[in-house]
């Protein structure tokens, strides 16, 4: 492939929010790249096409935009035997709101998105001017396929059954009124937060003594 081809590989990049990216997956990996093996169930391990997985820069908050309009050049440019799966990657996480649960995505990696394809002229011309797109992750001026290991990690993790963690609008230090349970009503402050399990301890004065309860993130709200 002419290098020339991918002279403007990567572009400005946008603000993440995540402390590691898809960048430093790359970077951290090229070192160790050639002498890694794939193992069953990895990424790569069916297909012997050339297919790898990409990474393209998108503007922030437009990463399903461009996957669908991407799946749509696909279509239309008759491009399903060199380009095959397009991905935002999310986790599921649960938000307490309104004192219901609902469960909501967020993006791993804001800004980006995976295109597991065969790299060529015509393919990268088709991801690459997909409206949207901003650039290919790359070492140096080319496009740099995704370690099949690193890959597959982030597939597996969007595939996780039940939600891993809870998005609450709480922190330590907040005083909350008690809505359910053997203390409704009473007010505290809360300690502790537990995303992983949903819970929270607060700080609760009994007859002039305080004593901390764990409670359900559904059993309090926070007070104005």
């Amino acid at each position: 492939m002419d290098p020339q081809t991918f002279t403007d590989v990567t572009d400005t990049q946008p603000d993440m929010e995540e402390t590691v990216t898809p960048d430093t997956v790359l970077n951290s990996a090229s070192n160790g790249a050639a002498d890694t093996e794939t193992t069953p169930g990895t990424a790569d391990d069916t297909f012997d096409d050339g297919r790898h997985w990409y990474i393209i820069h998108t503007y922030s908050g437009y990463e399903n935009k461009v996957k669908k309009n991407l799946e749509h050049r696909i279509l239309t440019l008759d491009m399903s035997e060199r380009i095959f799966r397009v991905e935002v990657p999310t986790v599921e996480e649960i938000e307490i709101k309104g004192g219901q649960r609902h469960p909501v995505q967020r993006k791993i990696f804001p800004g980006y998105v995976l295109v597991e394809m065969v790299m060529d002229e015509e393919s990268w011309y088709v991801v690459r001017n997909t409206p949207g797109v901003t650039g290919f992750v790359g070492i140096g001026n080319e496009p740099t396929a995704l370690p099949p290991q690193e890959a597959d990690a982030i597939l597996k993790q969007m595939q996780t059954a039940a939600p891993t963690k809870f998005k609450v609008m709480l922190q330590p230090g907040q005083a909350v009124k008690i809505i359910d349970g053997p203390f409704a009503d009473f007010e505290g402050i809360i300690e502790t937060i537990n995303q992983e399990k949903g819970k929270v301890r607060v700080r609760v004065s009994f007859f002039g003594r305080e004593t901390p309860v764990e409670l359900d993130f559904l059993q309090v709200e926070k007070l104005v």
